[in-house]
């Protein structure tokens, strides 16, 4: 087949309406001449080109030639708003939503040569019924990760790296990098949700106890609810003996996302730098729980005269009370920053209501 069998069968098979009187049309300009080896190859050289005028193409049809009469390799590539939008069948009233298809005419055709090896393009139509964008960072198909990308993501999420630090490791590599934060935190929640599986939350987090060999215990309710967990590392329970004489107690208060309330103990060691001796999410912060997550704390140590000599807290009545119990010859402090905190917001109701009744008395 020649070169103009070949030009009319590709415009007969992909019917094209060019309307060249719209001004609104935006003519691109592409050179054809070049020869590629393969078809990987013809759509890379693509996607950079037209990434440099303003526009995301994608392979709108493709085939490849297995002997199989009527079979014949061939790419058709063309912009991503080509086309019209085509709604879900479940939804019988189409959404009040935007969409990227506008009939878009813009295609290229690509297939080998005859006798070679080699990859030929044709432009069919080089219109555009749209504007070009002046940017494509944060777009979803410019900016997707490639298969080596996602690795590195999943790689450096294992190491505890940053997202950001992630997206700027990848853009240094990468010039035309048009990634966003948000596809590097996609790639790690489906690192996550594969590593989790159909487990829960609560299922997954016992796995990872007993894979890291942590300590810990656990109580339930109703036999399949868990209802106090509490747990600590090896490295911590040594740290705990080492320096067991001050340590500092706090619930946050329900801000997680599960809305339980964490018991975080961090202990203090003669040079003045904290850490980490144990965690505890409770059902609920009443005296009984916290009792419960203290009597584990107190298991933690090896000897009974190393006990904590003291133990620093809040105004939580539940937690004084429940250190009381437990610990019966630590002596308990109010942290002075929880001290401060209610003096100064007591400072200012107080100023407040003087203020509030000096314009009553004055009225």
């Amino acid at each position: 087949m020649d070169e103009d069998q070949w030009m009319y069968d590709s415009i007969m098979s992909e019917e094209v309406e060019m309307n060249v009187e719209n001004e609104e049309d935006v003519g691109v300009k592409v050179d054809c001449s070049e020869l590629f080896g393969s078809r990987e190859e013809v759509l890379q050289w693509a996607q950079l080109l037209v990434h440099d005028i303003g526009f995301v193409a994608v392979i709108m049809r493709f085939d490849t030639n297995t002997g199989v009469r009527g079979r014949a390799s061939f790419l058709l590539i063309t912009c991503e708003r080509s086309g019209q939008y085509r709604p879900k069948k479940h939804n019988l009233v189409r959404a009040c939503t935007g969409s990227r298809k506008c009939e878009c005419p813009f295609k290229l055709h690509a297939k080998p040569v005859s006798g070679g090896d080699n990859w030929m393009v044709k432009l069919i139509c080089g219109i555009h019924n749209h504007e070009m964008a002046k940017s494509l960072v944060g777009h979803p198909y410019a900016g997707r990760l490639t298969k080596d990308e996602k690795n590195v993501v999943v790689d450096m999420t294992k190491s505890m790296v940053k997202p950001r630090n992630i997206l700027l490791m990848l853009k240094e590599h990468d010039d035309n990098n048009y990634k966003t934060i948000k596809q590097i935190y996609n790639v790690r929640h489906a690192y996550r949700s594969s590593i989790k599986r159909s487990n829960t939350e609560m299922q997954q987090l016992m796995i990872l106890l007993d894979r890291d060999q942590y300590i810990h215990w656990h109580r339930v309710k109703d036999d399949n609810v868990v209802r106090d967990l509490f747990w600590s590392h090896p490295d911590a329970i040594k740290l705990t003996n080492s320096c067991n004489l001050v340590f500092l107690i706090d619930n946050t208060y329900k801000t997680n996302r599960y809305k339980l309330s964490l018991l975080d103990i961090v202990g203090v060691t003669p040079i003045g730098m904290t850490f980490s001796a144990g965690f505890a999410y409770l059902e609920g912060e009443r005296l009984n729980n916290v009792v419960w997550a203290l009597e584990r704390f107190w298991c933690l140590f090896m000897r009974a005269d190393a006990l904590p000599g003291v133990i620093m807290t809040d105004k939580d009545f539940s937690l004084m009370n429940a250190v009381k119990t437990v610990f019966l010859n630590a002596t308990n402090l109010l942290c002075r920053f929880h001290i401060d905190k209610n003096v100064k917001a007591k400072c200012k109701t107080l100023v407040a209501q003087k203020n509030a009744w000096d314009y009553v008395m004055e009225a």
